[in-house]
């Protein structure tokens, strides 16, 4: 029998982790995430919209949990974060023993925290649905409250299939995620027509279909990643628990500071949208599509900000500094270019893309001016904003990233959205503008640190 044990900073198979990360390599790794965050968003969207056949109080019910899952599942999509950081440097310096140790401590990390909070969820399901949304109808509750038992019963899947993901990008491997997406949309959007259309039940049908998919995705990438134990991010021997306590706090090193921002991030981003109903339906309308269109939009963007994670921190991991600087400024005009341009298309084609939705007259005038000054914003501030700071995280620099963006988020965002709105009256749209301020702040935060090179002083394993 071939011996298979790992000898630490010996490469044990085909992949040269030391390669250059060329033109055709760059996009082997980009193309499949790309289509990843355009599949992501897609099976949202499909939920939504299936769903829609049931009824209003259906759709504001999904709304509703979508958005405190996206609250609740920040913790583990951090440490997720800070896992592929840990490995990917471990890869770059080819310890490949060290960076497979790491790769199964991540996937018990998220799937300690995310059985955690399948367990408060459940338990406390309604309380945490009217702690954030008041008083609200009983049928919306109702639907809720089941859509929210059954989604928080995937959690766990859906952490052990994001750290599986992060896995693979880790090694530069995005088609397998990218594969894996397309598997659970063709699944989820099959399952809705059979739960929801044929046996009618309802947003219970949705949230049977998710988990289902999330089931599934879990069980494929870690049989995947179980079955090769020569691979540099091999989960083999997954079921002999053992938590290393260097191995999680350096994981933890990064993605703590990662949680604590994105929860900040997102705090921020609920209470200035409170602000669209005090000006009416047409304002709360009109943000909606902006917010739809603008997800679509950041997807390139979310690509390159993945990518980053990956290629800088095996540059890191090999200290080469050098390679880092020149990958991150390759990224970059790529994302500038990428976002330059699909913001010069929505501002051409803003009146089609805004009547493609049934608005009101003044809604739709709303959106038009919200859309404009936010292609602005997106064009010139987002990359650095927030594709550049993933740089940082590679290199171990995540509590900078987490100051600098959570001063910026309550300083700008928050307080000139309110300050925007109301002391200087220029309504809703002060909420626009205040998030393309923030973008401008935070990302000349984190051009000046990255200039610096005080990132090179990081570490995020030691020798």
């Amino acid at each position: 029998m071939p011996d298979t044990s790992y000898e630490k900073g010996t490469a044990v198979n085909s992949l040269q982790v030391s390669k250059v990360w060329n033109n055709r390599a760059l996009f082997s790794l980009l193309c499949p995430l790309i289509i990843e965050q355009i599949l992501a968003v897609t099976m949202g969207a499909v939920d939504t919209i299936m769903v829609s056949s049931v009824g209003e109080h259906a759709v504001s019910a999904v709304n509703i949990i979508d958005n405190i899952n996206n609250l609740l599942i920040i913790a583990f999509i951090a440490m997720c974060t800070g896992g592929a950081v840990v490995v990917s440097q471990y890869i770059g310096r080819q310890d490949f023993r060290d960076s497979s140790i790491a790769s199964k401590q991540l996937v018990y990390i998220v799937a300690l925290i995310s059985v955690i909070m399948t367990i408060i969820s459940v338990t406390f399901r309604r309380p945490i649905i009217s702690l954030i949304y008041g008083k609200i109808e009983d049928d919306v509750m109702k639907a809720a409250s089941i859509y929210f038992l059954i989604t928080a019963i995937s959690y766990p899947f859906l952490a052990v299939n994001n750290a599986n993901a992060a896995l693979f990008r880790a090694i530069g491997n995005s088609k397998v995620p990218m594969l894996i997406a397309l598997l659970v949309n063709i699944m989820n959007i099959g399952g809705n027509a059979f739960l929801i259309y044929g046996l009618k039940i309802g947003v219970a049908g949705a949230a049977i279909s998710t988990l289902v998919c999330r089931i599934t995705a879990a069980t494929i990438t870690t049989v995947m990643l179980n079955r090769n134990k020569t691979s540099p991010i091999s989960l083999f021997g997954l079921r002999n628990i053992h938590f290393i306590k260097s191995m999680i706090q350096n994981i933890l090193n990064v993605g703590l500071p990662s949680g604590i921002e994105s929860s900040m991030f997102q705090i921020g981003r609920l209470l200035t949208q409170r602000i669209f109903p005090v000006f009416g339906t047409s304002a709360m309308a009109g943000n909606a599509v902006t917010g739809v269109i603008n997800s679509f939009s950041f997807m390139p963007g979310t690509a390159y900000g993945i990518a980053l994670l990956t290629i800088v921190g095996q540059c890191v991991g090999a200290k080469d500094y050098t390679e880092a600087k020149k990958q991150t400024r390759k990224i970059m005009k790529l994302a500038y270019f990428t976002l330059f341009t699909m913001s010069t298309l929505i501002f051409i084609f803003i009146e089609p893309l805004v009547s493609m939705f049934s608005l009101s007259a003044e809604a739709h005038n709303f959106a038009k001016t919200f859309m404009s000054i936010h292609c602005i914003s997106m064009a010139f501030g987002w990359p650095i904003s927030f594709a550049l700071p993933n740089a940082l995280r590679a290199a171990g620099d995540a509590r900078f990233v987490m100051a600098a963006s959570s001063i910026s988020m309550w300083v700008v965002r928050v307080c000139a959205a309110y300050l925007f709105t109301f002391t200087f009256g220029i309504g809703p749209l002060g909420v626009w503008l205040a998030m393309g301020a923030d973008f401008f702040v935070r990302g000349g935060a984190f051009t000046l640190r990255w200039r610096s090179g005080k990132w090179q002083e990081k570490r995020v394993i030691r020798d």
